[in-house]
């Protein structure tokens, strides 16, 4: 046996995405970092090995798209990849490569693939020393010494052999009063799914089942189980075993069992489902997996303890880190073994029903305290092993948000060794600094906003070449989709619930009011009939309060019998009549429009950025509609929502206001933003975050995607005093949302421009946020 000692800064131990977003966290803050990964490929869950599509907040919220490592990894994928992503079972090598190549470019970090942690080393003080790795493939053990060790090792392996404490199984409802617990503790966690793939070949194919496999003969057991084979494509994430066999120590019969069983759906689908066997004839089997995709396990104990009552929460952490947005998502113990898969798609997925109503959740914040290890001073830990309940554990334990978790993770890690701050400190002595560094490194935090001192932009005044107005959009409008095709024409609008259109608005001095709004609707009766309408005041786009949002107007619409018909109301609302906005000039108001099921409140054939609309789930409260759309209206009059100033609003998506810059689409190419001083400042890099890509989940997108609304050609001039702007840098060709560019020397400017000459579709040029830091 060969053996060898390496010393690191930071240890990462895991290699999914969390471990793959805290090493590269970890690493770009200049600490020597190495990622240990037990399999010969990166990304965990999500890797070709095991093809579970990541997912997150923007499953459910629009503009809740993850961002930072993860999302540049996964805009990156989109781009090269030249196959599609549908559901589980897609994931190509292409998507290895992508994450593989980030670490191999990442400076200061070091891989080690293949390589197991079966020993931990703890101290007198009870600190991490070193873990010892396994690498089968070279017969040689490592040890791996570190200053901080961070476990996104899923079963928590590295915490269990440090003596940390941790929890596996549900606890009762009366324990944190969670009511998605069950009255009684148990033992039970989510269980392990592979998932299958096929392919059309074209002509009639036949599949035996094996006499070792499981054979199914109940239709009852897939069409009201919440086990729909809703597709011949394949992925069927409920084909999941868990209960009876523990999750860790019986992974290996797991496997076996789901393999039996995967096959056995497989020969119901191809040979014996009544409504798809006949579609089926000419599909084969393409693949199966062999490494098991689990949810559950050990959940590390952290100076907080997430539970359900923090996915509600009214107020945010201090601490917050990272954000999550996805339901609680609580399958049925047992899987494939027991009488249903999953609550919400025993449902039929119906978003009025009880248990989507009451799974629905976020987006929320998630507090730095609970990827804290209690009992060992310098151990963090991220992904499905994060200190929660098992009913919090449903909603975090998705791939996107354990990526983020993992991200702050590294860099709370990182901070502490450079700062010299103990890591069971950093939550409170450093927290600024943490949250801070991540907004800096792409990451959203819904409570937080960018007030980075070094941050030369702040102290800047801001113009631009020109700015869109918001109109409102129409069934026949065209425009950002967001990566879908055009939906205008579908039907399927009927008011059968209350709905409404987020509007953003200008406040403020200077601002206009609003003295119209109209709604493109259908009456499919004979007589005009009578709407209730109202407008409400909303704290952000994920305000979905209905009973408790104030509200600024109200009134009954007359309707009028006929297809597509535009009706208005006089609201009359001036400046002051407007609540001030959360940061700057714009907010948004929400038009709330009463169901009724002989009326249809048309999309719009293209979302007005930032604008969405939603639907009420239960009393009081909505969610997104659809797909995250915007519902058909006009504003009168015109908004100047996007003005230059609201890309230092310091935040970089849609939240309490556009928080975006948009030039005006009537005017051609080149548009330019521009930064002033009053007095010279040394510059020597330029940050910038340019819209797009944050809509909907990124499996949404097709292959080589690049998003309209980014940039595709820039070019960055610099001014000193009176003088004349200089061109110092421009890029072409770019595809991705956020671009670092250090300038090729340093300039003492009082103006700085950036010059949009193309994007990638859209007519007005987009940028969300701009940074200037010196040398």
């Amino acid at each position: 046996m060969n053996t060898r000692q390496e010393t690191f800064q930071v240890v990462v131990c895991g290699g999914g995405l969390a471990g793959v977003s805290a090493a590269v966290a970890a690493a770009r803050l200049g600490l020597s970092t190495v990622l240990v990964q037990d399999r010969p490929v990166l990304g965990g869950n999500s890797s070709s090995e095991v093809r579970v599509v990541p997912r997150g907040s923007a499953n459910y919220h629009g503009y809740a798209r993850e961002t930072g490592i993860i999302g540049d990894l996964l805009e990156q994928e989109r781009l090269l990849n030249h196959e599609e992503i549908f559901e589980n079972g897609f994931t190509n090598s292409v998507w290895d490569l992508t994450m593989y190549d980030l670490v191999e470019r990442t400076p200061g970090l070091e891989l080690r693939l293949n390589t197991a942690v079966r020993e931990v080393s703890v101290g007198g003080d009870g600190r991490i020393d070193a873990v010892v790795g396994y690498t089968a493939s070279a017969e040689t053990e490592t040890t791996f010494r570190g200053e901080v060790f961070v476990d996104c090792t899923g079963d928590g392996v590295v915490a269990a052999l440090a003596g940390a404490p941790w929890r596996m199984g549900t606890e009762a409802r009366a324990e944190f009063d969670e009511p998605h617990a069950p009255l009684e503790a148990s033992d039970d966690v989510m269980g392990n799914s592979i998932h299958i793939k096929t392919k059309d070949v074209g002509h009639p194919v036949d599949f035996t089942l094996p006499e070792w496999a499981v054979s199914y003969d109940d239709a009852a057991f897939f069409y009201k189980g919440g086990r729909r084979p809703s597709t011949l494509k394949g992925g069927y994430w409920w084909i999941e075993i868990g209960v009876p066999w523990h999750t860790i120590y019986d992974a290996e019969t797991i496997r076996h069992e789901l393999t039996r069983h995967a096959l056995g759906v497989w020969d119901w689908v191809k040979n014996k489902d009544p409504q798809l066997r006949d579609r089926a004839r000419t599909f084969a089997l393409d693949w199966i997996g062999q490494v098991p995709g689990k949810r559950e396990s050990r959940r590390i104990m952290g100076q907080h303890l997430l539970t359900e009552g923090d996915l509600t929460r009214p107020e945010p952490f201090e601490d917050e880190i990272a954000f999550g947005g996805w339901n609680i998502d609580l399958h049925t113990p047992g899987g494939l073994l027991a009488a249903t898969s999953e609550p919400t798609a025993a449902e039929g997925h119906e978003t009025t029903a009880p248990a989507a109503v009451a799974a629905y959740v976020g987006p929320f914040g998630v507090p730095l305290r609970s990827l804290i290890a209690l009992d060992v001073p310098n151990l963090l830990m991220a992904g499905r092993n994060v200190s929660a309940t098992h009913v919090a554990l449903g909603s975090v334990r998705v791939q996107a948000t354990t990526a983020i978790m993992g991200q702050a993770a590294g860099t709370a890690a990182a901070v502490a060794i450079r700062d010299g701050v103990p890591v069971h400190e950093v939550a409170t002595r450093s927290i600024e600094v943490i949250q801070q560094r991540l907004l800096r490194d792409g990451a959203f935090l819904p409570s937080v906003r960018n007030t980075d001192a070094s941050d030369l932009a702040r102290q800047a005044t801001v113009s631009a070449s020109s700015s869109a107005l918001a109109y409102g959009a129409g069934p026949e409008s065209v425009g950002v989709a967001g990566g879908l095709a055009d939906h205008s024409r579908r039907t399927g609008d009927v008011l059968a619930d209350v709905r409404g259109q987020w509007i953003a608005v200008e406040v403020g001095a200077g601002a206009p009011g609003l003295r119209k709004v109209s709604v493109c609707l259908t009456n499919t009766s004979t007589e005009t009939r009578t709407l209730a309408a109202r407008l409400r005041a909303v704290d952000h786009i994920w305000d979905y309060r209905i009973d408790d949002a104030p509200v600024l107007a109200k009134t009954d619409l007359e309707v009028p019998p006929g297809e597509r018909v535009w009706v208005s109301w006089e609201v009359d609302l001036s400046a002051q009549d407007l609540p001030e906005g959360v940061a700057g000039d714009v907010r948004y108001v929400r038009l709330d429009l009463d169901a009724d099921p002989e009326i249809s409140w048309h999309r719009a054939g293209t979302v007005v950025p930032g604008c969405l609309s939603g639907v009420r789930i239960g009393s009081g409260r909505m969610r997104r509609y659809l797909d995250a759309i915007t519902l058909s209206h006009r504003i009168d009059p015109p908004q100047s929502t996007y003005p230059a100033s609201e890309v230092l609003t310091g935040v970089t998506r849609p939240h309490g206001s556009t928080n975006l810059w948009r030039s005006d689409p009537a005017q051609v190419l080149d548009q330019w933003l521009e930064l002033a001083w009053d007095t010279p400042q040394r510059i020597g890099r330029v940050e910038l975050t340019f819209a797009g890509s944050l809509l909907r989940e990124y499996d949404r997108y097709p292959p080589g995607y690049r998003d309209p609304q980014a940039a595709r050609s820039y070019s960055i001039e610099v001014a000193d005093g009176d003088g004349d702007l200089r061109r110092v840098l421009t890029i072409d060709e770019n595809a991705s949302r956020r671009r670092q560019h250090d300038l090729p020397e340093p300039e003492l400017v009082t103006r700085l421009r950036l010059v949009v000459h193309a994007t990638n579709g859209d007519p007005s040029a987009a940028v969300a946020e701009v940074r200037c830091y010196a040398p």
